[in-house]
């Protein structure tokens, strides 16, 4: 009896098989191992997958499919980052318990993702937000300490009023909170912890060159985050406004050929050396001025288009090379962040610098001219920022600037000026969170022996605490806070402080080859003969956060000898976002896609307008449920079509159309099948070589597209036309059973439970995830003789049979006999075993 494809079903029956077989499960990692580890960047568990996530985790399952198939002992986990601010506003807002909230939200998210099929090896899951995973972050943090490589200090920072925390520099975009991308970001002085990352700029910077299997964009992105800059720290002499005691201002440039057109100098109000340069009636003013920019967010202070606002000190400097003395300024525009927080001002040659001169009436002084003009300053209408000849610069008059900047770095260390310097943009990580719900950072304060590490591990967050609108809960939690020093037994606080959620993501690869180790993060041993990852997939927005963070943490871990290499990922693979069109109406907004019957709003009758393809967003939402999808069409319906609509970098526009399309695609596939089980089997049949063909074709183009490529979309559309070739079977011989075991083991990576279905409607009884890749015959893709067109002068004249690669030569003498001229053609148009073209 014939079936009919019930997605539900087929899905149901083969995902119990997988489970009951335990056919993911890799089993213990040994040291000589040659594990390929296919790891997806793990979710946030808010509870629902979203389309971003199965595009994700579709493209990661297929690959670990793939290499099963291929012979390879596959390392495929999942678990969930769940520290996080949502839990902690579901506490505030519905008095539920972060843990009971992330729990129920990991249980929620498994479930869709086994609903999926997604072939992960479930018994090395773990949450971020457990005890048992995040001690080892504060194991880490102690090791770092001990290290020097973490460290307190008051800085100033990013506090977003939102998210009522501080934000790291990589987490503040267009001066605003990456979580609530239209909250600006303000400036706050804190006392805060931070890891050093600068002790590891030069190495993430030159090991991007070794990154082979990393996008050119990521690693460009990463080159301009770290920002490595050649340049001079110059010092210049001033005096203390009250003592008169000398005091030296150091600051960085890239532009030491332009020092003799320094007229002022700023400095940041933050900058700690201001209130001694600050002349005693100038103290008020610089009061206000510095209330003032304290209200300024860091997109206002660094906004090049805005006016910039400064206060004079009251004092000078003096410039050691032209031995002037100029003015002392506070600027909004100067940030302790960047280079020394102090800036020398060469308005001629900088155009921050000269619209700032204007403001202030301060003089402009060129001394680099463009070839065969003169500059004057008072005449000047921008800043000229090229290249020229020196003028105004003492003995480099004449020099171009480009010899005159190492002329001039010469002099500034002969002299005591100054010296070469390699200035970096990257910042050290500031990992301090004002919240509950993260790592508790693992030391305690006592009055007599200051900062001291926590004694026994895990500190644990207490489960016992208020939660509110403001402030981090931590700090009422006396039964938390108040403790013993374990030095000299005194009263001591613990630190209230998390640590930034980011920490956690920093190394969770590691600990997946080791999840159940108790004594230690993982063991060295286990970890060598699965790293690094062979293939990481995860969005472009992690470029400057998550994988600068998570390479730090493992070259760190690599010079304690705990991780065979200094890179952990051997391939990045960035997918793109899935998008949509928005719809709106009048009286609602934005409306949910389903909300938009026949371009009228469901509820309230307005005519909708559609607007432009934006990425899926909750907010706008123009979100599609893939629960929703699944219910309809099937898990594998929502695999196939993911896969299919794009390659997995570019950007995926969904389509209702496209998943109708992928439905009826898996439902041909089961119909044909069924089909199949009627038909007349015979040894042979006249169709069997070119079937073959189109077999070993197939087999050739999908695993070259999958393996050296992951192009799925062409993968799959291969997959197509040899189904149109099997749907022309009338007769089953072994040549067209092996076309469809090569349709069926070709397309079980993207389609699994149809494929495994299928494949045991055919009588087999295997699994699929078991069996070996086709093997290519490249005997079977020889063709004998193919016919060509030959046309004469464009016109169709005869047809002649030759090899498919047949030479020129040879192709014009066939064609000739089969014209009958001697004539040599004047030109060849030749397009071997398709077209033969001749002009006479």
């Amino acid at each position: 009896m014939e079936r009919k494809y019930e997605p539900a079903v087929v899905e149901a029956g083969v995902q119990q098989r997988w489970k009951k077989e335990k056919v993911f499960e890799l089993g213990p990692i040994q040291p000589e191992d040659e594990i390929y580890y296919c790891l997806e960047m793990f979710p946030y568990p808010s509870g629902k997958l979203h389309m971003g996530h199965v595009r994700n985790y579709a493209i990661g399952d297929a690959v670990a499919r793939f290499q099963r198939m291929r012979g390879r002992r596959v390392l495929y986990p999942m678990g969930f980052d769940a520290f996080g601010l949502p839990a902690e506003n579901a506490a505030i807002q519905g008095g539920v318990p972060p843990q009971e909230w992330t729990e129920a939200r990991i249980e929620e998210m498994t479930a869709q993702l086994v609903r999926m099929g997604f072939s992960y090896d479930w018994t090395r899951t773990f949450a971020t937000c457990r005890p048992e995973y995040y001690r080892w972050n504060q194991y880490f943090f102690l090791k770092f300490l001990e290290r020097g490589l973490a460290y307190r200090k008051a800085a100033p920072v990013n506090w977003c009023p939102e998210c009522r925390t501080v934000l790291a520099n990589e987490q503040v975009h267009e001066g605003c909170c990456w979580r609530h991308e239209e909250t600006p970001v303000e400036r706050r002085d804190l006392t805060q912890w931070f890891f050093r990352t600068t002790a590891y700029a030069e190495r993430l910077l030159a090991n991007l060159d070794s990154l082979e299997g990393w996008p050119d964009h990521v690693k460009e992105m990463q080159r301009h985050w770290i920002g490595r800059s050649e340049g001079v720290t110059l010092r210049f002499p001033s005096r203390d406004a009250t003592t008169g005691e000398e005091i030296v201002i150091e600051t960085y440039t890239t532009r030491p050929d332009t020092v003799y057109g320094i007229t002022y100098l700023v400095l940041a109000p933050e900058h700690p050396l201001v209130d001694r340069l600050v002349a005693s009636e100038q103290k008020e003013g610089l009061k206000s001025f510095r209330a003032e920019v304290a209200r300024q967010t860091l997109t206002e202070r660094t906004d090049g288009t805005r006016e910039k606002k400064g206060y004079a000190l009251g004092n000078t400097f003096t410039n050691p090379f032209t031995g002037e003395e100029c003015p002392l300024f506070v600027a909004d525009y100067a940030l302790m962040d960047y280079g020394t927080g102090a800036v020398m001002a060469v308005p001629a040659h900088d155009q921050r610098d000269f619209e700032f001169a204007r403001a202030h009436g301060l003089p402009v002084r060129p001394v680099i001219h463009p070839p065969g003009k003169r500059l004057i300053g008072a005449e000047m209408t921008e800043a000229y920022e090229d290249d020229g000849i020196m003028a105004n610069s003492g003995d480099f008059n004449g020099w171009e600037n480009r010899r005159a900047w190492e002329g001039i770095a010469d002099l500034a260390e002969e002299r005591g000026w100054g010296r070469r310097t390699v200035q970096y943009r990257l910042r050290d990580w500031l990992i301090s969170r004002q919240r509950y719900w993260g790592t508790p950072i693992p030391v305690l304060y006592c009055e007599t022996c200051g900062v001291v590490p926590a004694s026994d591990l895990p500190v644990l967050l207490p489960r016992e605490v208020r939660f509110t609108e403001g402030g981090n809960p931590l700090t009422t939690a006396r039964d938390f806070v108040e403790t013993t020093c374990p030095k000299c037994g005194g009263a001591a606080r613990r630190e209230t402080d998390t640590m930034d959620t980011f920490v956690d993501s920093s190394w969770y690869f590691l600990r997946y080859c080791d999840p159940s180790n108790t004594d230690a993060p993982f063991s060295p041993e286990t970890v060598r003969g699965a790293m690094p990852v062979d293939q990481y997939i995860g969005g472009v927005e992690h470029a400057c956060m998550h994988l600068i963070y998570a390479r730090f943490f493992n070259m760190v871990l690599y010079d304690m000898g705990l991780v065979p290499t200094e890179e952990p990922f051997r391939n990045l693979l960035t997918q793109g976002m899935v998008s949509l069109e928005t719809y709106s109406c009048p009286e609602h907004g934005f409306i949910y896609p389903a909300e938009n019957e026949d371009g009228r709003c469901q509820k309230c009758g307005s005519k909708v307008t559609v607007g432009r393809v934006e990425k899926m967003s909750k907010s706008k939402k123009n979100t599609i449920d893939p629960g929703e999808i699944i219910e309809r069409y099937g898990a594998d319906t929502a695999r196939t079509f993911i896969l299919f609509a794009a390659p997995p970098e570019n950007e995926l526009i969904w389509s209702s159309q496209g998943v109708e399309g992928a439905w009826r695609f898996l439902r041909r596939i089961y119909d044909l099948v069924e089909r199949w089980r009627e038909y007349e089997t015979a040894d042979s049949d006249d169709q069997d070589k070119e079937i073959r063909r189109k077999t070993h074709d197939t087999i050739r183009r999908v695993t070259r597209d999958i393996e050296e490529r992951f192009q799925f979309n062409t993968a799959i559309a291969a997959l197509m036309e040899l189904v149109n070739r099997l749907q022309a079977v009338t007769i089953v011989t072994p040549a067209a059973m092996e076309g469809m075991e090569v349709l069926l083991k070709c397309l079980s990576p993207i389609a699994p439970h149809l494929c495994q279905d299928r494949w045991e409607r055919l009588g087999k009884t295997t699994l699929l995830v078991k069996e070996s890749w086709p093997e290519l015959d490249e005997k079977a893709l020889e063709v004998e003789e193919v016919e060509v067109p030959v046309q004469v002068k464009g016109k169709l004249r005869a047809r002649i049979r030759i090899a498919p690669d047949a030479p020129e030569p040879e192709a014009v003498a066939a064609a000739a006999a089969a014209l009958g001229i001697t004539e040599e053609p004047k030109r060849v148009i030749y397009r071997p075993g398709r077209i033969l073209n001749l002009i006479l």
